[in-house]
């Protein structure tokens, strides 16, 4: 069931498009990811569909009903849906227990269930002003979801955050949607979490949504070098190199630029292989990368061993399944 619909949204700052002709839409239960550089429009876009912002055009539908702006309500913003800006705040001078009594209207056992979700049973007595950066952030999306939204927006809740507490944040995400049953839309920039998280990705570019699909299509066919970057390191190659990879695959090359993921590329000999001269070992923790000369392109290679040196002939393959062109 269609729970959001975005149609056509489109809001100017100054002349300029902020968001720009966005369309897509969302099922109950669907987790959503918005992805794209910084001043692409994430924010700008979950705000519309928050209703916190009144768009220029186009229209956002929360369970088939329009969303108004905020030049249409006395106070911003839809009931149904909650949003935390990564700019977020918590009032001084109060503890925790007293700061989320503040509008709430759970029962006690509903807010014992959405503390422990949260992971902040345990600093309910504390104040605002003795809890670190990723205990105040999930105070305060416990904040937000007392009002008992059906949909929260999530504007970058990974960011600046350790390792632990963002490991604890993203259990926290996982069982809102599980065991609360709301429905998430996150923007985010980091790779990994994105594609970990996500069922469908929306890439957003200068305010405008240029590619959508499932995080394994977005990562293996993205339309061109920008959304190829936001995910992971590639291969870009346009000369000799790239000619010989069409031809041992009966591909014609033409103009395009061949895209391939350091990770989809085998060592080895092979039917087709390709020799290369090793430029450079790196060692990344759970893996190695190997940068190879070939035909006087540079292409780099990821392995599980690195027991390669500079200087050393290196024969490659690369399947034609794992081949993008742009």
């Amino acid at each position: 069931m269609v729970m959001l619909s975005v149609s056509g949204i489109t809001k100017h700052f100054a002349g300029n498009f902020a968001v720009k002709n966005a369309s897509f839409a969302q099922q109950t239960l669907q987790k959503v990811a918005v992805a794209g550089e910084t001043g692409s429009g994430k924010t700008t876009l979950l705000k519309l569909i928050a209703g916190l912002l009144q768009p220029d055009g186009g229209e956002v539908r929360f369970k088939q009903r329009r969303v108004e702006g905020p030049l249409e309500r006395l106070i911003p913003g839809h009931p149904g849906i909650a949003y935390l800006s990564q700019h977020f705040e918590l009032r001084s001078n109060y503890r925790v227990e007293e700061l989320l009594e503040i509008g709430n209207d759970l029962t006690r056992q509903e807010a014992d269930a959405l503390y422990d979700v949260c992971r902040i049973s345990h600093l309910l007595p504390r104040r605002t002003d003795q809890l670190s950066g990723g205990e105040r952030q999930r105070i305060a999306l416990a904040r937000v979801l007392t009002t008992s939204p059906q949909l929260l927006l999530l504007d970058e809740p990974f960011s600046n955050l350790d390792m632990i507490h963002k490991k604890i944040m993203k259990s926290v995400v996982e069982d809102i949607s599980e065991k609360l049953g709301i429905t998430c839309l996150m923007a985010l920039h980091d790779a990994p979490d994105i594609l970990s998280w996500a069922d469908s990705i929306l890439v957003m570019r200068a305010g405008a949504i240029i590619q959508e699909g499932t995080p394994e299509f977005v990562y293996r066919q993205p339309v061109d070098e920008y959304c190829g970057g936001l995910f992971g390191d590639y291969n870009l190659l346009e000369y000799k190199l790239a000619e010989k990879i069409a031809m041992s695959h009966g591909i014609t090359k033409g103009h395009r630029k061949l895209m391939i993921r350091p990770e989809y590329i085998r060592i080895g000999t092979e039917p087709g292989s390709i020799e290369g001269i090793v430029q450079k070992v790196l060692f990344w923790g759970n893996c190695y990368t190997v940068d190879v000369e070939s035909m006087q392109e540079s292409i780099r290679i990821q392995t599980s061993h690195g027991d390669y040196t500079a200087g050393e002939t290196l024969s490659f393959t690369i399947s034609a399944a794992d081949m993008c062109y742009i």
